[in-house]
């Protein structure tokens, strides 16, 4: 398991175990955490699964051709550390991630 932390758009700090493999849309959808729509259910295809990767960021692989392109469509600012939730999956490597999430996703 990762133990991830969610940031929601209100500030609230929420620490969740996810378990490898699940993605940290998955993780955030379980455990109700506001502020992730995941209307595509993780297909990569909506982009409300937004989020701004604020720790450990070195350790994800770079974007793929369709997150990339997905990204284009976000809501909220698009920065250098945001990505799509739907496509980090966790592992022990990524134990201690902190993600925020955007005031806005659709």
């Amino acid at each position: 398991m990762a133990k991830i932390t969610y940031i929601e758009p209100s500030g609230k700090h929420v620490e969740i175990d996810v378990p490898e493999g699940w993605t940290l849309m998955q993780g955030a959808t379980t455990n109700g955490i506001e502020g992730i729509e995941a209307e595509c259910g993780g297909s990569c295809a909506c982009a409300t699964c937004h989020c701004y990767v604020e720790a450990l960021a070195e350790r994800l692989p770079p974007p793929g051709e369709t997150e990339e392109g997905m990204l284009a469509n976000v809501v909220a600012e698009r920065r250098p550390n945001s990505r799509l939730s739907c496509q980090i999956k966790a592992t022990v490597d990524l134990d201690g991630m902190v993600v925020r999430l955007p005031e806005a996703q659709s």
